[in-house]
């Protein structure tokens, strides 16, 4: 639920007669257009944003879940009907962006590319179809974008902070250093997070379904689920650093993550998913543990009559619980922040704080512009 969101993830701005975003000088709509996409292995998203002074407003959002990576984890390959969901989609992103006149973007492409034999081919055909140049990610940077989207929710008080990020085909773990942030921030050098250690796994809400469908004894499958994520984490060098704060309390989780914000969703009891209500929660680790046990006792038609779940995620929403309480086993937590936004908003503050390109520079130096946007 909580990729659907249309607000804007950091700073304000005023709004004009008409809708559009207002500069604060007063003079209108200002300033250029930004576009950021993000095609991962269940939803394609993209944001598009005006500056402003303290951050950025949304003008535009379009989010569908188009599952790209439905069955790579058994053939290896992505599937016709999979590619035909993500290029419609990606068509009306594309539509989207020329409509409202972005003047720089960038769109990414994640695990389900990365790990897909086809996966360049199909980039290929959404560059012939839609227009649109599809940069296929590492997990490193994937991780980098998410933290930056997040910086907002860091709580400065705290001494560490571990960003979980639960994508359909893989998750990414990001620690941070608060008081190296804090550093960097009084240096004026904010957008450059302090990430000590961090940790990639090929498992996500859709492959971890796949790969463990369903069944009568929840428990047993549930259980079989977090033992499978929990063989694959491993403890990253500088992660160890920071394994003190978080024992003597004073370290705090952010997930980033639709799992998450329909696992807040579920805690507040909402009668329909609501953005300003999620983003920025705090909540006790416990109690989102709570939201996943009430889950977990449901079947799946019955997950699906949740307000913040929806038939859409009725069947990976247990496979995202899994995901996070493997991860609060190994890295226990009182306290969890959720976060509705991520790597799209981590795109969006590279590309608004990217060095501007001069003009009548030629070929070298618009390809250094574009360089230092990635």
């Amino acid at each position: 639920m909580g990729e659907d969101a249309t607000s804007a993830a950091a700073g304000g701005g005023a709004r004009g007669r008409d809708g559009a975003p207002k500069r604060r000088d007063g003079r209108g709509p200002g300033g250029p257009l930004f576009g950021a996409l993000d095609l991962g292995t269940n939803n394609c998203r993209l944001l598009v944003a005006a500056r402003t002074r303290d951050g950025f407003r949304v003008v535009d959002a379009f989010s569908r879940i188009v599952r790209l990576g439905e069955g790579l984890d058994e053939s290896g390959a992505l599937s016709v009907a999979a590619m035909d969901r993500a290029v419609e989609a990606l068509k009306v992103c594309a539509a989207k962006m020329r409509r409202r006149g972005v003047e720089r973007s960038r769109c990414v492409a994640t695990q389900a590319c990365r790990g897909a034999a086809n996966g360049p081919e199909f980039l290929h055909r959404v560059k012939h179809e839609t227009g649109l140049s599809l940069d296929m990610i590492a997990p490193s940077e994937e991780a980098r974008l998410a933290v930056m989207g997040c910086l907002n929710l860091i709580d400065r008080n705290a001494k560490a902070a571990l960003v979980i990020d639960i994508g359909g085909g893989s998750t990414e773990l990001s620690w941070i250093d608060i008081e190296q942030l804090k550093s960097r921030e009084r240096a004026g050098r904010p957008f450059k997070p302090p990430i000590v250690g961090w940790m990639s796994m090929p498992v996500g809400v859709v492959t971890l379904a796949e790969r463990f469908p369903e069944h009568e004894d929840r428990c047993a499958w549930y259980d079989a689920m977090k033992a499978h994520v929990r063989e694959r984490l491993f403890e990253p060098d500088g992660a160890r650093a920071l394994r003190p704060f978080f024992e003597a309390g004073e370290g705090h989780l952010i997930g980033t993550s639709g799992t998450v914000t329909s696992l807040a969703g579920v805690h507040l009891g909402l009668d329909r998913y609501d953005r300003s209500k999620v983003d920025g929660l705090w909540v006790k680790t416990e109690e989102a543990l709570e939201a996943s046990r009430k889950l977990q006792a449901m079947c799946k038609d019955e997950r699906a009559a949740e307000p913040c779940i929806g038939p859409e995620r009725a069947d990976l929403v247990l496979a995202g619980c899994a995901l996070l309480e493997a991860v609060t086993d190994v890295w226990p937590s009182r306290r969890l922040r959720v976060a509705d936004r991520g790597l799209r908003e981590g795109l969006l503050m590279t590309l608004m704080h990217a060095p501007k390109r001069r003009r009548g520079g030629g070929r070298r130096r618009r390809k250094t512009g574009r360089k230092a946007a990635e």
